[in-house]
């Protein structure tokens, strides 16, 4: 049976549209998976002129059609060329379509969606006051209440990093009181599950700290002792090959090594620096816990490079190989 993935441009005014088609004309040849652009029809197609990639797009009509890549519009009127960085109309419209390829996922039309970059200042100033991440988007589309950000890339060696995140879009200052073991356990249980999904002969986790020097006994903060620690404990218990909490100035090195398959860090940028110091250009966004598949590039909407022709499609290839990896194995 033929499989379909979802690809929502996101942003046009960022360079979204341009991963997108140099991502697939990169792959074209490396895969059956048939791909539904989703996003302003007329747009694609002048940027599949301009950057001479010759991308056969068919305009969808049913999944029946015979071809390989296609594009849709759920949106009733093209966009304007030449919008502004951060115009409300692309912001609106990257929401529309967003929303769009989950609801296909939800209904089983597609096997997965692979989202390109939004810019979340420019959602939220398009009146769309609630809206924090795709993540969180997507969960509450879903309805799915226990979900994880993963961020997993290769460093020039091929060296894996898959760190999955405890706490995601909060400020520093509350995540000592927004950390809970009911978090910590759930960050750990979705990261051994994506160690397990492609395949992966084992699913070995590291666990940080929340503190420098994972507290140093109670010296430099608790929750360590009160939280981390026995939350750990009680997944070991429940049969996880889980250790921790270790100092998160040395745990990434280890796990780069070898020695760990997954690193549960205990706040966004604990866990995301050392991963885009990792696999800048390479890193993938993979939510855990919606109940279809979802990866996106790590990166954002470079709306200083935009319209230039000179983004990089290397984490957009990345996310389309392991949506397409996850996809087969689901099947």
């Amino acid at each position: 049976m033929t499989q379909w993935a979802g690809i929502p441009l996101g942003d046009v005014t960022g360079v979204g549209p341009e991963v997108a088609l140099k991502a697939a004309a990169a792959e074209a040849q490396n895969d059956d998976m048939r791909w539904l652009f989703i996003g302003d029809e007329a747009g694609l197609r002048r940027l599949n002129e301009k950057l001479a990639l010759r991308l056969p797009l068919e305009k969808f009509t049913d999944y029946k059609a015979s071809g390989k890549f296609f594009v849709f519009n759920p949106l009733k009127k093209p966009l304007p060329d030449n919008l502004p960085a951060g115009s409300p109309e692309a912001a609106n419209a990257a929401m529309a379509w967003l929303r769009e390829g989950a609801q296909r996922c939800l209904r089983g039309e597609l096997d997965a969606i692979v989202t390109a970059p939004v810019n979340k200042e420019a959602i939220v100033r398009a009146g769309n006051k609630k809206f924090v991440g795709q993540t969180e988007f997507l969960s509450g589309l879903a309805d799915a209440k226990r979900t994880v950000m993963m961020l997993l890339g290769t460093d020039e060696h091929g060296r894996w990093l898959r760190v999955a995140l405890a706490t995601i879009h909060i400020s520093i200052k509350s995540v000592p009181e927004r950390l809970t073991a009911e978090k910590i356990s759930l960050a750990i249980d979705r990261a051994a599950q994506a160690c397990r999904d492609p395949g992966l002969p084992r699913a070995k986790i590291a666990v940080c700290g929340l503190n420098p020097h994972a507290g140093e006994g109670g010296e430099f903060g608790d929750e360590e002792i009160k939280i981390i620690t026995p939350t750990i404990r009680t997944m070991q218990r429940r049969g996880l090959d889980v250790t921790g909490p270790l100092s998160g100035d040395t745990v990434f090195y280890y796990a780069l090594r070898g020695d760990f398959d997954a690193v549960v860090a205990m706040y966004h940028d604990q866990g995301l620096a050392p991963l885009k110091a990792v696999a800048f250009d390479s890193g993938v966004n993979w939510s855990l816990g919606l109940p279809f598949i979802r990866t996106s590039p790590d990166h954002g909407t470079a709306y200083d490079i935009a319209g230039k022709g000179v983004a990089n499609p290397s984490s957009m290839i990345a996310a389309m190989r392991l949506a397409k990896q996850l996809a087969k194995n689901r099947k």
